[in-house]
């Protein structure tokens, strides 16, 4: 992550522990905001860089996921009410493919994969007022989408990835490609 670092990338909630091209996510981090649960966390981690305007990210990952709740993958972040998460979740034992899209209050949206996957490799691409999350599994290119959601045009997003350890002692992703355009 250091080379992320040395171009001006920078951290929301840095973690404990990160190496070269992994971050281990720190027990009890979370991003979520009211709906269903009734809570607020805002301790997950987002290594990102600013950026106005229209952007691409496209992260390739693999995890170790341990825990309940364990989830990597990208994040995008403007403010405390207005935020995107996506990526691999584990839920119930099972990865889900995941998007969070935050405006005022958490939704969530899911869809369960038949098998554990390896990679994984998330684009978030924003065009104006709309960010179109989408995915590819096992080395395969990010050509399915997942979900399309508003982000305000006008305002400026860190834009990186994202790991978090819900109700685990925290676990490790790595991070085997970091692209943004």
């Amino acid at each position: 992550m250091d080379h992320l670092i040395s171009t001006g990338w920078r951290w929301l909630n840095e973690p404990a522990k990160w190496g070269d091209d992994t971050i281990t996510a720190d027990a009890d981090t979370d991003f979520w905001r009211t709906t269903h649960y009734g809570f607020v966390h805002e301790t997950g981690h987002i290594l990102g860089t600013d950026r106005p305007g229209d952007f691409e990210l496209t992260v390739t990952f693999s995890g170790d996921y341990q825990a309940q709740y364990d989830q990597a993958g990208v994040g995008l972040w403007i403010d405390d009410r207005n935020w995107i998460k996506s990526g691999i979740e584990l839920v119930d034992g099972q990865h889900l493919i995941s998007a969070v899209v935050t405006r005022e209050v958490s939704d969530w949206s899911v869809v369960a994969l038949a098998l554990p996957t390896e990679r994984v490799t998330i684009r978030a691409a924003r065009a104006g007022d709309t960010v179109i999350i989408s995915y590819g599994l096992n080395g395969d290119p990010p050509a399915t989408m997942l979900r399309l959601a508003y982000l305000p045009p006008d305002m400026s997003v860190l834009a990186g990835v994202m790991c978090a350890s819900p109700t685990g002692k925290g676990f490790t992703t790595r991070f085997e490609s970091v692209e943004i355009s």
